[in-house]
């Protein structure tokens, strides 16, 4: 188990290690510090073996590199405040004061 959060470098090494893995029929470790979104595009690379294209390899680039810039972190944060914004004006509808 981890205490804190992988390093940047430890990510990319990590991403490319199982970038490897799944271009050759493996699976993912866990533990890799890879969010969600990486982790789903990988999967679908390891899903096509052994044809996996081109574009799907892209695609698991550009969502490593969304994870790496903050994008994917953002856009669940964003989800939470509004999830949390519906969750209070259902409850002030319910219960005006």
């Amino acid at each position: 188990m981890r205490i804190n959060e992988p390093t940047r470098d430890e990510l990319l090494d990590n991403f490319h290690r199982m970038l490897a893995s799944v271009l050759t029929g493996g699976g993912l470790h866990n533990h890799t510090g890879l969010d969600m979104e990486t982790e789903g595009a990988l999967w679908d690379v390891a899903r096509a073996h052994p044809s996996a294209s081109d574009q799907l390899v892209a695609q698991a680039l550009r969502a490593f590199a969304e994870q790496l810039d903050g994008t994917h972190a953002a856009r669940a944060q964003a989800a939470r405040e509004q999830r949390l914004a519906e969750l209070l004006a259902e409850r002030q509808r319910q219960n005006p004061s």
